[in-house]
């Protein structure tokens, strides 16, 4: 890994200054929102608070829900939340650039051998041809906004298999269940899902799967972000919630990557999972999705920095972020480790 002189003596002087803050220990419990999606991505929030880490840090959480990422940016941005779990955006992007947000760290990651993100193709568009991602030229693409991860997704897909984004058909439907909804119908030819959705979908043959994001290459999928001014003015508070999350992120991974060693630790993660995802289901239901969705969690929450550059860089490219801001500005070090930062 290569680290450079800029950002080695940032993260230092960051570790130093809330190694001081959090020597004061933990006062009353204060009261945070945290921001999350109700997906198996987001697990170790559920865990975290389930299991009492959040309490043990002195912090009484608040979860609130989402249905889409750029919201959560909008919502840290205004002050109706503290922290967010989602994936980065053209919003966050241009909120961080107003000075509003900081990363503090990383969560969901694509890496080989994980089932992370999905590339689906209607059944009608699959029935016409559509049977790769490198056939996605000339059909229709379902998003939240334009401007999201899965603007991104699509975009990495493109740029995989040579051909632009003028080449695809964006169609912007505002919340998952919408995205869900207009392929299974097939009124859009192809979406990219995450896989507790994807996968029980092409099990019950209402779509298909036709390709893994983790095949095109690393992409740090979600992180973990609050406002500027947590990370100035509250670094105590920083420091508790990521030590918590980290805890819950460190179950996850003993239970979740390797369901096989422990089938009744496997359960009962399951069950805690359960009371935040496919809730709408009976347990013997939803169980299966949950299990098949479980995606790969960066340990410690370490931050991929080059692949947010890589993030930034593209939507810049896109026209969706204006600014000259740069990666090192949308990051607060000294909370989580750095990987693969750029020289």
């Amino acid at each position: 890994m290569q680290v450079s002189k800029r950002f080695r003596r940032a993260a230092a002087g960051a570790v130093v200054a809330v190694a001081c803050a959090t020597a004061g220990g933990a006062s009353a419990q204060e009261k945070i929102t945290v921001g999350a999606l109700r997906f198996t991505s987001h697990a170790p929030t559920f865990i975290a608070y389930e299991r009492g880490y959040f309490k043990a840090e002195g912090l009484d959480v608040e979860l609130k829900f989402f249905q889409a990422a750029q919201p959560v940016a909008v919502a840290i941005a205004s002050g109706d939340i503290d922290f967010g779990v989602t994936a980065l955006t053209g919003g966050f992007f241009n909120l961080a650039d107003k000075g509003a947000l900081k990363i503090v760290g990383g969560l969901f990651a694509e890496q080989k051998g994980y089932k992370g993100m999905a590339i689906m193709a209607s059944n009608k568009a699959y029935a016409a041809g559509l049977n790769k991602p490198a056939k996605l030229k000339g059909h229709s693409v379902a998003l939240t906004q334009v401007g999201s991860s899965f603007h991104y997704m699509t975009g990495m897909i493109a740029a995989k298999y040579g051909f632009g984004m003028s080449d695809v058909s964006l169609k912007p439907l505002q919340k998952v269940g919408s995205m869900i909804g207009a392929v299974k119908s097939g009124q859009v030819d192809a979406m990219m899902m995450v896989p507790h959705v994807a996968i029980p979908l092409d099990r019950a043959k209402a779509a298909k799967i036709i390709g893994w994001m983790s095949d095109l290459g690393d992409y740090q999928v979600t992180t973990i972000f609050t406002s500027t001014r947590n990370t100035t003015d509250r670094q105590v508070q920083v420091k508790r919630f990521l030590r918590a999350y980290k805890k819950g992120i460190a179950d996850y991974r003993a239970v979740m990557l390797n369901q096989k060693k422990d089938p009744a630790a496997t359960e009962a993660m399951v069950k805690l999972i359960h009371k935040y995802v496919y809730t709408d289901r009976p347990y013997e239901k939803a169980a299966p999705g949950i299990k098949a969705g479980a995606v790969y969690m960066n340990e410690g929450a370490a931050l991929n920095v080059g692949d947010v550059k890589r993030q930034l860089e593209w939507f810049k490219a896109q026209g969706l972020v204006k600014s000259a801001i740069g990666y090192q500005d949308l990051i607060a070090t000294g909370y989580a480790d750095m990987i693969n930062v750029p020289k």
